[in-house]
């Protein structure tokens, strides 16, 4: 059953209704959901598992990495948890779930798992180093980034919880948490773990090593990107919110004020950079964009704006920040397929297992519990009291779109007042060339706050339709080809995806990338199968003006559009000239209105429908409108080199208009053919508007 709030206020929040005795309901939904699979008071956090192929743990691992996998998994539900329990516990002292003390739970529990010989015990570093039997200096275990959520959740629970242990069993507990604090970890978010950690031990009076501390500290800093974002690993994503731009704040009251003020200094202002245009990344609903890896967390990616509001120079809007707080949380508590069996499934919405990760467990989207840290800041703090705002999405009009570009994390957004969605373009993409998961996750060419990405067509509807359209994907370019790779591998079947992203950045409102097909490491660039994409937002959704850069032939090129859920579909076409389109109308599995368009101009020949199940994150039947250019295209003459579409979208039935359709009244190119070989190619669209596209001067500024 989805979460409704008893408690609303439409004057104070008249977006969302949602106040923080809102927030504090919401909270006991989740608990209670949790707590009815707990049926002794000793026993764990151990929720029902649904999956068993890809999450932890895992069937097929030894008995010695199982060991540790079934601790891990006992440590995350309970500290996972305890995100949604400690700032309840610190609002309710006496809250009461499922007959459960969460004050008296959560004290009991922790301090259990942190004593030796007890049988919820899950074992300090060293004792994890003796179950895998070596001494890897390297090795570094889930626990590790469980303690984080513990120190945090006992300072939001202080005066409740660890204020009431006594001396001995704090001691118990630090003794636990050194090992993780000071150990080997790995070199991106996770040094925040370690940061945090050893903060807490100092913060109660403990000895740690302040070299490794700013050793830590250092290299977070040195991850920073710009525009409030860092680089994790190689990638962008939301850890840079959810972590970086929350454990950092948090690392400043505890250590960073006063210990190291330069660095502390740096985070509070990537914060504030970060709060610049943050708002911006989520849609008039407040609604999160379903982007990067872990995205079972959800909503876990507003908690940046409490991580910001949190420090003394925070300068985020509070009234918007709870707008999209709120709006993102009944995003997913307002589904009622969000749980299973009470829990938050392994899915976006509901169970999703394209979507997740071999490092989750059935408790790991208790992450999300992250949000409501918000509860931490008392109830009269701005956050709580200011008027709910929408940011700039109150004074845009009609057909107004709003676009960021941020050239430091290879981020463009996009909203659109015309439909009220959000549109993310994204760059600075590596993948292996097999990790279909991965490009799923970061190179898709768009990311729609109300059309989750699509994984690879599934199902009788695809393999009826795979002999008219190839193969395709939703949001993504697929080749075909018979290159060569090497260690002597061929594309299999022919069908290749980009899975490497180059970012140029934005010209005369044109954003230009580049995208490699079947890229790999140890082969020049330059004979590699690649796509220029140059394309730009309309009212509703992104037009395209993307230029082949081919190597050999013969090839054939698809082109999907968003993934469309399927609960009764209508499909209709139309045409206005040369220009073809498709369009849908149904609702997703909310019962909300859903419509999308595809249309296609030079360089395709062919539009049709996909269906497909299994593979979209809100319906278990999906349809994809997929471009072709048709039978296998000989490259070497006057070929078309540019491919214009358009993917549009509405979140009503009222009828697309022929100018949205259809936008453009010529193309004009510089070759003499007309196939778009050389030179800028013209735009002019039938609202006046002339755009120019010129894939010339890319190759001196592309940025990974």
């Amino acid at each position: 059953m989805k979460f409704q709030p008893k408690t609303t206020d439409y004057q104070l929040s008249p977006y969302t209704g949602l106040t923080r005795e809102s927030w504090l309901e919401a909270g006991r939904y989740l608990l209670e959901g949790i707590f009815q699979n707990i049926d002794d008071f000793s026993k764990p956090v151990v929720m029902p598992r649904k999956e068993t192929e890809i999450t932890y743990p895992h069937l097929n691992e030894s008995p010695e990495n199982q060991a540790v996998q079934r601790t891990a998994e006992v440590f995350e539900g309970l500290t996972r948890s305890f995100f949604i329990a400690a700032p309840l516990i610190a609002s309710l002292p006496d809250l009461e779930i499922c007959g459960y003390s969460m004050a008296e739970y959560y004290k009991d529990h922790v301090l259990r798992v942190c004593t030796k010989g007890d049988v919820l015990y899950v074992g300090t570093y060293e004792d994890q180093q003796k179950i895998v039997g070596k001494a890897d200096p390297f090795r570094t275990f889930q626990q590790t980034v469980e303690t984080c959520a513990l120190v945090i959740c006992l300072w939001v629970s202080r005066e409740q919880i660890w204020d009431t242990y006594t001396k001995a069993e704090k001691d118990s507990i630090a003794h636990f948490l050194d090992g993780y604090a000071h150990a080997s970890t790995v070199p991106q978010n996770w040094r925040l773990f370690n940061m945090l950690d050893m903060a807490f031990l100092n913060m109660e009076g403990y000895p740690i090593r302040k070299d490794v501390m700013r050793d830590h500290a250092q290299a977070i800093l040195n991850y920073y990107a710009g525009d409030g974002w860092y680089r994790d690993g190689h990638c962008f994503d939301y850890y840079s919110c959810w972590a970086f731009n929350v454990y950092a704040p948090i690392w400043n009251l505890w250590y960073g004020y006063e210990n190291e003020p330069y660095i502390a200094g740096q985070f509070e202002e990537n914060s504030n950079k970060l709060m610049e245009t943050y708002g911006d990344f989520f849609d008039r609903d407040g609604w999160t964009n379903m982007w990067g890896r872990s995205n079972i967390y959800r909503n876990a990616a507003t908690s940046a704006f409490d991580g910001n509001l949190m420090m003394p120079g925070g300068k985020a809007d509070p009234g918007r920040a709870r707008r999209i707080s709120s709006g993102s949380l009944m995003q997913f508590l307002g589904r009622e397929d969000f749980l299973y069996q009470g829990v938050p499934t392994l899915g976006f919405y509901g169970q999703f297992s394209p979507l997740v990760q071999g490092y989750s467990c059935a408790e790991s989207p208790l992450w999300l519990g992250k949000a409501f840290l918000c509860l931490h800041l008392p109830a009269d703090h701005p956050f709580w009291t200011e008027k709910e705002n929408n940011g700039p999405w109150d004074t845009m009009t009609e057909k107004e779109i709003r676009e960021t570009c941020l050239d430091g994390p290879a981020l463009c957004f996009s909203n659109h007042q015309a439909n009220g969605e959000t549109i993310l373009r994204t760059g600075k993409v590596v993948k292996a060339p097999r990790d279909t998961h991965g490009m799923w996750n970061y190179s898709k060419l768009c990311y729609n706050t109300k059309y989750p990405w699509e994984a690879a067509p599934a199902g009788s509807g695809a393999e009826e339709n795979r002999a008219v359209i190839s193969w395709a994907e939703a949001q993504q370019y697929v080749l075909r080809d018979g290159t060569a790779y090497p260690e002597g591998t061929v594309n299999p079947g022919g069908a290749g995806k980009a899975n490497v992203t180059f970012w140029h950045g934005q010209r005369e409102g044109i954003l230009y990338r580049r995208q490699f097909f079947d890229y790999h490491g140890e082969a020049e660039a330059h004979w590699i199968q690649a796509i220029n994409l140059a394309d730009f937002p309309v009212s509703c959704g992104i037009l395209r003006v993307d230029k082949l850069r081919l190597h050999r032939a013969p090839v054939s090129l698809t082109l999907g559009s968003y993934g469309f859920p399927d609960n009764g579909t209508e499909v209709a076409e139309k045409s206005c000239g040369s220009a073809r389109a498709v369009i849908l109308k149904g609702r997703d599995a909310a019962g909300r209105e859903k419509q999308m368009a595809m249309t296609i101009y030079d360089g395709w020949k062919e539009l049709s429908v996909l269906h497909s199940h299994g593979t979209n994150p809100d319906s278990d039947k999906s349809v994809i409108i997929c471009a072709s250019m048709g039978r296998e295209q000989q490259y070497g003459g006057f070929e078309p080199y540019v491919l214009i579409s358009q993917v549009i979208t509405k979140e009503s039935h009222e009828d697309f208009g022929e100018e949205e359709l259809f936008p453009i009244a010529e193309v004009v190119y510089t070759d003499p053919e007309g196939c778009g070989s050389y030179g800028p190619v013209m735009l002019r669209m039938k609202d006046g508007s002339v755009r120019r596209v010129s894939y010339e001067g890319m190759e001196g500024c592309l940025m990974l």
